[in-house]
Order: structure tokens, then sequence, then C-alpha cells
């Protein structure tokens, strides 16, 4: 039987690899830059059941083109379920293009590669795209306009319009992003210890009390009834 590149048996002898067996990151720094990043909107979009946000993630946008994919350091989908999946077919998902995505350059990455990725959110509809290198400390931000992408020149400071995040170059170059409500995202070791810490005064507040009810229990006074 004849089958057309349109047909069901056709889509289904496609294979849309959910991995090319790179790793995530070439180095520490732009490891932790993506994972700040990602965790970060994740966190806050946590409220929203329609805000998808993923780091390192196959995204396929033509059906029947296994070929035709990037992978983005993280990339953010208004409009689309949260949950697992192996890579972002976006046929499977009503169409809907990445609206987001920022890239960490790497000392691996050449120019010519990642005007290629440039060229790649332009074509299959990123409205925004960010990308920072390190290295010399510079964050470029491109923003859609039609079709095209256009440069945005920023001095040390940017507010996403679709995110409402801001991302800020420090004195050093170091890259900075902050919710919407100022505070800033914190790689995973800082968000344990700040936990930690906040667990540690909670311990102490506790013990605080106890001995403040055990003191008023010695003067033959009931701690509840003065708390009430």
């Amino acid at each position: 039987m004849a089958v057309t590149a349109g047909s069901t048996e056709a889509r289904l002898d496609v294979i849309y690899p959910d991995s090319d067996g790179e790793p995530m990151a070439e180095n520490t720094i732009q490891y932790q830059y993506i994972i700040t990043i990602q965790v970060g909107l994740d966190a806050m979009f946590a409220g929203n059941p329609d805000v998808f946000v993923a780091a390192d993630l196959f995204w396929y946008p033509v059906e029947g083109r296994p070929d035709i994919k990037t992978a983005p350091g993280v990339m953010v989908v208004f409009g689309r379920l949260k949950g697992d999946r192996g890579s972002y077919r976006q046929w499977e998902e009503d169409g809907i293009a990445p609206q987001v995505a920022f890239e960490i350059i790497s000392p691996a990455n050449t120019e010519t590669e990642m005007k290629t990725k440039r060229k790649f959110y332009q074509r299959y509809g990123v409205e925004e795209y960010y990308e920072y290198d390190p290295d010399s400390g510079t964050l470029e931000v491109w923003l859609r306009q039609g079709d095209f992408f256009r440069s945005t020149a920023i001095a040390n400071e940017w507010k996403s319009p679709r995110l409402g995040v801001t991302l800020k170059l420090e004195e050093h170059g170091e890259l900075s992003v902050f919710g919407p409500d100022g505070r800033k995202f914190l790689r995973p070791a800082e968000n344990i210890a700040r936990a930690e810490q906040a667990e540690m005064r909670a311990e102490q507040a506790e013990t605080r009390a106890e001995r403040m009810a055990a003191k008023l229990r010695e003067l033959g006074l009931d701690p509840e009834q003065i708390n009430g």
C-alpha cells in the first residue's frame, strides 16, 4: 500500500529522539545559570497550570521533520499544561511555540552556532530570546517584530515584557534574575541553605516559646490563657 507523507502510517515511522547524548551544560557556570533560571521560573509560575517551563528539552516545531529541532537552555510556553515530556512536539501542543527562550553561552559555542540558534527561534515563533555570555558578562535581548527579531540595546538591566522578570548585569558581569516581587532567583544550593536557615529559626522560636511556657507554669500561670 502506498503511503503518503501526511498519512498516519508515515507519521508512526518517524522517530523524534529525546536526547542526542550530549550533556546539558559544558561547565558548572553554564549549568548553574540554566538551573537557576529554570527553577526560578517554574516556582514563579507554580500556581498557573498553563505555563510550561523546561530546561534542555528538545523542541520539534515541524511534524515529520525530526531533523528540525533545538534544545533551548530554558524555554517557557504559555498556554500549555505543566507535565513531564520527553520532548516538546509542537503539533501535539496545539501548535503553540515557546514564547520565551534563554541560552547561556559556553566557551565551546561558536558565533556561527549562536546565529543559527537565533535564526531558528526567529523562524519558529519565539517572541523573546535572551542570550547571556558568562565569560564576557554580556546579555543580548531579541524581541519579535512581525516575522523578524529586533536586537534591543540594554545598559545593565532589562524587564521581560512576557515574564515580568528583571534581568540585571551586576558589577562584574554576573547575571541576576529577579521575579516581579523583587525576589532574586537563587541557585539550588542557596535555596537549600535558605530553607535550612528558616527551619533553624523556626526551631529556635519554638524552643523559646516552650521555655517561656515552662517559666509561666512555674509561676502558677496558664500559658494558654495568657496567649488567649
